[in-house]
């Protein structure tokens, strides 16, 4: 039972910081983002809920695994990129400062590779779960510079 809990919590913990930053940055996203210089690249508004919803579940069932593999330093990484990546959405969003908000995406960049590191010779599913998340970081980081660098 154990086991099954390992991965429960850490999905439905994922899901609840994305819904506590999507709740945070409601305001600017109807205000503030829309006036912004954007990228050709923009993807459409409705890819982000869709992408971060399976980059969520994937993260979460990632710790699980890591969880009950007992790998303590995989779950300290996991837990400072989770925490990177709902502090991005405060600065870039709430706070409105897109430089320090590329200053944590870069960081988030790192210790999502770190994390991708660390678990590939310990769990390698936990490991692929993850791809789809750097993948979406490597866009976002690109969004970020250009809003930074346009507006």
């Amino acid at each position: 039972m154990k086991r099954i809990i390992n991965y429960i919590w850490p999905v439905l913990l994922c899901f609840g910081i994305g819904f506590a930053a999507s709740k945070l940055q409601a305001e600017s996203m109807m205000e503030w983002y829309p006036h912004l210089n954007k990228s050709g690249f923009t993807p459409p508004n409705i890819a982000f809920p869709i992408a971060w919803s399976i980059i969520y579940l994937l993260m979460g069932l990632s710790l699980g695994r890591v969880l009950n593999k007992g790998y303590k330093e995989g779950v300290f990484i996991w837990t400072v990129q989770l925490v990177l990546n709902f502090l991005w959405s405060i600065l870039f969003f709430t706070m409105r400062m897109p430089v320090l908000g590329m200053i944590d995406i870069l960081l988030l960049d790192a210790f999502v590779v770190w994390f991708m590191m660390a678990v590939s010779k310990k769990d390698k599913p936990a490991l692929y779960m993850f791809i789809p998340y750097i993948l979406w970081l490597v866009i976002a980081t690109y969004l970020n510079g250009y809003i930074v660098i346009n507006n």
